[in-house]
């Protein structure tokens, strides 16, 4: 007899229980091998950056108030006191009616408050200089502290380093960087119809594609990723490859046995395991209502769809934030900062109120619109995933959307 699907949870209400699994522990790494990975803690600045107010152009050092007015037709006059080497601060004030020559990075000298670039000025010998530029107070210059100030956040817990984090942890003499642990992911696939890619199928075989596709995902998500071949539907079986995969892994992805049928034994394996709990079995979303999370310690195994457009879209919506999630990325499943474009929808999209879909749409530019287009198929088809660049969801509590609305895509 068929089981009805048991504790379905409405994507927000999965989500929540996401977060009743803690982000993984932190270790340090140095700062050449810190990119990509998310810091586990605020960086705080031990010094000013910049330690003084510098100039961002070369040219001449002011106070904005002595060239009010100063145009190409009406210049300011101004007598230089000197040039300011860019090693070593002047040690004199500017008054009224003065300036002094600076390079970029040159440390302003008291009394000035802006840098005239060198292409509106001309020296007219004997030390005046003609400015033919106004210039608002603080204009072409660095301030202090203005990128970073002592003892405040320069960096927040949660950032994902990138190249330009890198270069404020050198300009800040961070050398070693408090950083979360890489999650560990396993990935088991089901199935006695499956066989391995290198292997030609027959009528009734198909090659395990959901292995190679959720590790790629896993990967892309920052988490490293070990697969654990196939594993027929027999209940022992699968109770030891999910024992094993847990010893040596933070998250166990599942693909296949799911559902609720005769062979789907993913429920029974997870009740099998000692301290493992199912939180849920079933998900209000479409492709992938069957979605299973069990909770085993800190450790989260992952019940997938088999099919192989299901699964792939269950990892992008769900697994793959989570996965940066136990990584420190505290906006993991804020989907405002996911890569995205809105686009006007080229056609009626039907949907079932109580769950959301996420529509896989090509995206192109027409007529200077962009235009999603959905890619209808079935979910076991590969291909509705290849011409797709991303989802538009509808959500729980449409019927669908009409012709031209415009929705938000999220790319892939």
């Amino acid at each position: 007899m068929k089981k009805d699907f048991f504790n379905v949870l409405s994507v927000q209400e999965f989500i929540q229980a996401l977060h009743s699994f803690s982000p993984l522990q932190a270790h340090t790494v140095s700062i050449d091998a810190v990119d990509g990975c998310v810091l586990a803690e605020d960086i705080i600045a031990a010094e000013d950056l910049p330690l003084a107010s510098r100039s961002c152009m070369d040219g001449y050092a002011i106070n904005a108030s002595s060239v009010f007015g100063a145009s190409e037709a009406n210049p300011a006059y101004l007598e230089s006191v000197g040039d300011i080497d860019i090693e070593q601060p002047a040690s004199y004030t500017l008054q009224n009616g003065e300036c002094a020559g600076i390079v970029t990075g040159g440390i302003l000298p008291d009394g000035a408050d802006a840098v005239v670039m060198v292409e509106h000025t001309e020296s007219l010998g004997a030390g005046t200089v003609e400015i033919r530029k106004s210039l608002a107070p603080f204009e072409n210059v660095m301030l202090k502290g203005e990128d970073a100030t002592t003892g405040n956040p320069a960096l927040v817990a949660g950032t994902r380093i990138r190249p330009q984090e890198v270069g404020m942890l050198a300009a800040l003499g961070v050398m070693e960087i408090p950083v979360n642990n890489t999650p560990r992911v396993g990935i088991i696939s089901t199935g006695d119809e499956l066989i391995p890619i290198e292997e030609k199928p027959v009528v009734g075989q198909v090659r395990d594609v959901n292995s190679y596709t959720l590790a790629a995902c896993a990967r892309r998500a920052g988490a490293t990723a070990t697969t654990y071949g196939l594993v027929e539907d027999n209940l022992e079986s699968l109770k030891t490859a999910l024992e094993n995969a847990l010893a040596e892994n933070d998250v166990v992805f599942l693909s296949g046995g799911s559902s609720v049928g005769v062979r789907d034994l993913t429920v029974g394996a997870i009740e099998e395991i000692e301290g493992a709990e199912i939180i849920n079995h079933g998900v209000a979303i479409s492709p992938g209502k069957p979605l299973i999370l069990a909770k085993c310690g800190n450790k989260a195994i992952w019940g997938l769809p088999g099919q192989v457009a299901s699964a792939q879209v269950v990892m992008f919506i769900l697994g793959m934030p989570f996965l940066r999630y136990l990584g420190g990325d505290t906006n993991a499943f804020d989907q405002t900062r996911w890569p995205s474009k809105q686009a006007v929808l080229s056609r009626n999209v039907a949907s079932k109120p109580g769950r959301e879909d996420y529509v896989r749409v090509s995206v192109t530019e027409k007529n200077g619109k962009t235009i999603a287009t959905p890619v209808l198929g079935k979910s076991g088809l590969l291909k509705t995933m290849l011409k797709a660049d991303g989802v538009a969801r509808i959500g729980a509590d449409s019927e669908g959307i009409y012709e031209g609305t415009a929705v938000d895509v999220l790319f892939f």
